[in-house]
């Protein structure tokens, strides 16, 4: 049966990206632009996250990763990391009914043990309530997250696994090291988003971009709503993805 969200947004649903990431940027110079504080923008972000969220469930995107707070953003402002913080722990548990009635699984990945014992014990809680949703998208959010960290992990874990004997050097592939990173159970992202004009993956799941097509926009994240992701998603449908071949060698398979 044809997917009835895809006909009412004009998407294509054979050429839809199985796992979108989204680097989340300009909350800040949203909120600056109407003279708020930055935490006003962090807050209009977060419905952003779930007008977006629920897009990409009714059209049947099964992974959404979202980059919601860097490694390096912890040297912000003491009062707008207390701020994000806070935010995130009311937020894990309101969207809980958002989650379950929508058939979505919470995901975390990063440093989590950072953050406060109360936020981390609410993340666990809101991934255990969610495990059992017949699972319809994987929603991952991306916390005190940073690539070179999460590279560095996958290595201390490879070395033990060698110097328990459990693992020759020679036996090391890029399977192996992909099964050690944060992402082991998701595929490689096949679209990444990024906002505000900027240009760059900031530390962001740097190996599993390695095939990524990516779309840039000057709209900031707050501005971000359904009719900029179905916009993202057309564009990417119009994309061809070869993986190093030639256009002729995709033709004839």
């Amino acid at each position: 049966m044809a997917n009835q969200f895809c006909i009412k947004y004009g998407l294509n649903e054979e050429r839809l990206p199985k796992h979108v990431a989204i680097i989340m940027d300009g909350n800040g110079r949203w909120a600056k632009k109407q003279l708020r504080n930055r935490l006003f923008g962090h807050a209009e972000g977060a419905d952003s996250v779930e007008k977006v969220t629920t897009l990409c469930r009714e059209v049947g995107v099964r992974y959404l990763t979202l980059y919601a707070f860097s490694t390096e953003n912890w040297n912000r402002p003491e009062d707008e990391v207390e701020g994000l913080v806070s935010m995130l722990a009311k937020n894990l548990v309101s969207r809980r009914k958002m989650l379950t009635e929508n058939n979505i699984r919470l995901n975390v990945i990063g440093e989590i043990s950072k953050y406060p014992k109360d936020v981390q014990k609410l993340m666990r809680e809101t991934m255990a309530l969610t495990s059992d949703n017949r699972v319809e998208m994987v929603l991952t959010l991306a916390l005190s997250y940073g690539f070179r960290q999460e590279m560095t992990e996958a290595v201390r874990k490879i070395a033990g696994a060698v110097a328990d004997g459990k693992l020759q050097p020679s036996e090391i592939t890029e399977k192996t090291i992909a099964e050690n990173l944060y992402t082991f159970d998701m595929p490689d992202p096949d679209l990444i988003i990024r906002t505000s004009g900027e240009y760059r993956l900031s530390n962001f799941l740097m190996w599993q971009a390695s095939y990524s097509e990516f779309y840039f926009t000057d709209t900031l994240w707050p501005d971000f709503k359904k009719a900029e992701m179905i916009a993202a998603l057309k564009d990417y449908a119009g994309r061809e993805r070869r993986f190093g071949k030639t256009s002729e060698q995709l033709k004839s398979t």
